[in-house]
């Protein structure tokens, strides 16, 4: 018999590398990271493959940088991560991203790969505006990735900070 409760999910809130101002005539969604955000997104999809992060699906902005954040993962995780790229992830608001991980709640990991200020919206509406500043007092910074346990759907309790990984160079 299957078990039908409701479950917790592990979130992972991934904010884009650092990325390089926009060139004349470029558009917003086409800034690349620069060379530090490069090096960021190697050191962190290294130092989460290490202590175990494996999303059952990574959800990506479609916007360039989040796309060159999110491929490290690729290398140093598994080449055979379910990531899935979601223009309503750079475009929408902080809603978007609560109606995509409520449309995953049948996952057990989940990763979202987007932008600020939704993600840190996002954040403090999960685990509260206290523990959210308390965690990162200067605001949601390029390359970090917050990893957090929901609780069931339907569950009024808010989400648990499990760890804190920032950019190390």
């Amino acid at each position: 018999m299957k078990d039908s409760a409701p479950k917790a999910l592990r979130l992972y809130l991934l904010r884009h590398a650092r990325s390089g101002w926009a060139l004349p005539g470029q558009r917003d969604f086409d800034r690349s990271l620069d060379e530090v955000g490069y090096i960021d997104a190697e050191r962190l999809a290294q130092t989460a493959a290490d202590r175990g992060v494996r999303p059952d699906r990574i959800l990506c902005s479609t916007a360039v940088r989040c796309r060159e954040t999110a491929e490290p993962f690729f290398r140093t995780v598994s080449e055979e991560l379910d990531i899935r790229y979601i223009d309503a992830l750079y475009s929408g608001p902080t809603s978007v991203y609560f109606d995509l991980i409520d449309a995953h709640r049948h996952l057990n990991t989940l990763m979202l790969v987007g932008h600020n200020p939704m993600i840190e919206q996002l954040l403090c509406r999960l685990v509260g505006d206290e523990v959210a500043r308390e965690a990162l007092p200067d605001g949601y910074p390029p390359a970090g990735l917050v990893t957090l346990d929901l609780p069931a759907a339907g569950d009024a309790a808010p989400a648990r900070l499990v760890s804190l990984l920032l950019p190390t160079s």
